[in-house]
């Protein structure tokens, strides 16, 4: 079942994602070679509840981290942990706030140092192909257009569109319907109505689509250890137009590449 918010309920989630994106913004200001990826987990979380915000991942279903990390090869659901970021690395932050009743959700991809050519170009085609998709999330539009538009842009480039791994409604629970994949056909789908908010979040890899479950239990990785990159906006569908909820504007002012 869909759940539809009026302008007072998008209102609140607004309030929600600017917390995510300033708490996004005080990590980008840490990521660089030698950082442990659990001192960027320490920074969000602090700040999230400086902010009088929930870290929306923290024991979900288990979950153990406010971050949601994901190194390289991994695609998501990585740990933060001891690891120190190392020069030529890239590193998946994504990040949830749950405030005043609703969660906000965002992820951006961070090359750390002299990151090769080939795998900056993947992080900017990646980053290109969301906005491919907001450009669909459109009322009246079907989930199919955004996820054509989306799995269109990255494979005239030769890249590989996780199947497994989907966007989605966002609002009282973070996972909420519908579904939104990266990939499918134009016209197919659930058709976007007034008050529908989703996250869009392109997971897209440089070699195979496929990809596997380590042995944590959460985190996924390519399945021939390629690297993957993951950007995440939310969007609310209205009749008079679509507007993008969260920011990376903080993560730009404070990473620059």
């Amino acid at each position: 079942m869909i759940h539809y918010k009026n302008r007072e309920q998008v209102e609140i989630i607004k309030e929600s994602a600017l917390i995510l994106g300033k708490a996004h913004g005080e990590v980008a200001k840490h990521v660089k070679i030698g950082v442990k990826t659990n001192e960027l987990d320490r920074i969000a979380e602090e700040f999230i509840r400086d902010h009088g915000g929930v870290p929306s991942f923290k024991n979900y279903n288990g979950f153990p981290s406010s971050l949601c990390i994901s190194l390289n090869e991994n695609v998501v659901h990585g740990f933060p942990s001891d690891y120190a970021l190392k020069d030529g690395d890239i590193i998946s932050v994504d990040c949830g706030v749950f405030y005043k009743g609703y969660h906000s959700d965002s992820a951006y991809t961070y090359p750390v140092g002299n990151v090769k050519e080939e795998v900056l170009k993947l992080l900017k085609v990646t980053k290109e192909s969301l906005y491919k998709g907001i450009e669909k999330a459109v009322c009246g539009n079907r989930i199919g257009d955004v996820a054509n538009a989306i799995q269109t842009h990255v494979e005239a480039y030769g890249y590989g569109v996780v199947r497994e791994l989907v966007g989605h409604g966002v609002g009282v629970d973070l996972h909420e319907s519908p579904e939104v994949p990266n990939y499918g056909k134009s016209g197919k789908g659930s058709k976007m109505n007034d008050g529908l908010v989703i996250a869009i979040e392109p997971m897209v890899n440089l070699g195979t689509k496929n990809v596997v479950q380590e042995d944590d239990g959460w985190t996924i990785r390519t399945a021939d250890r390629q690297p993957s990159a993951h950007y995440e906006h939310m969007v609310a569908i209205f009749k008079e137009g679509t507007e993008v909820l969260t920011t990376h504007k903080f993560i730009e002012e404070n990473f620059k590449f």
